[in-house]
């Protein structure tokens, strides 16, 4: 996977909307950005806690799909939870999504979202199932 064909991929998804843009890949890592603004803010003009859920959510099935060995797999959300830590008003906030478990049923993922003073915003962590493919 590129960067390019993981941002082509969230065309015309929430995704998108949110103005999420996946932004590095490294060897254990994947991290995207995403706005702070009219898009992601809640009634009282600071992050809404479910865009960085959003965001969590989407950095870990991504990643969690990437990592398969097989092309008759896929993998689906089961639980997420986050703790919100600071709030942000305008600007990005970045999420790194790092394995915490890669199963052959299960796998288990960690997000940290920071603003843009590298500043813990929401720490989240995703359960995906691992499915076969029907055929």
């Amino acid at each position: 996977m590129t960067l390019e064909s993981l941002n082509q991929m969230s065309s015309k998804t929430m995704v998108q909307h949110l103005g999420i843009e996946f932004v590095e890949i490294g060897s254990d890592y994947l991290k995207a950005s995403m706005p702070v603004d009219t898009r992601t803010h809640q009634p009282f003009g600071v992050l809404h806690g479910g865009a960085s859920v959003a965001l969590a959510e989407t950095l870990g099935s991504v990643a969690a799909n990437v990592v398969l060995t097989s092309p008759d797999q896929y993998c689906v959300g089961q639980e997420i939870n986050a703790n919100h830590i600071r709030s942000v008003r305008e600007g990005l906030v970045y999420g790194v999504t790092r394995p915490i478990h890669i199963g052959k049923t299960s796998q288990v993922w960690e997000t940290r979202i920071s603003d843009e003073r590298d500043r813990l915003v929401c720490i989240s962590r995703i359960t995906l199932a691992v499915l076969n493919k029907s055929k």
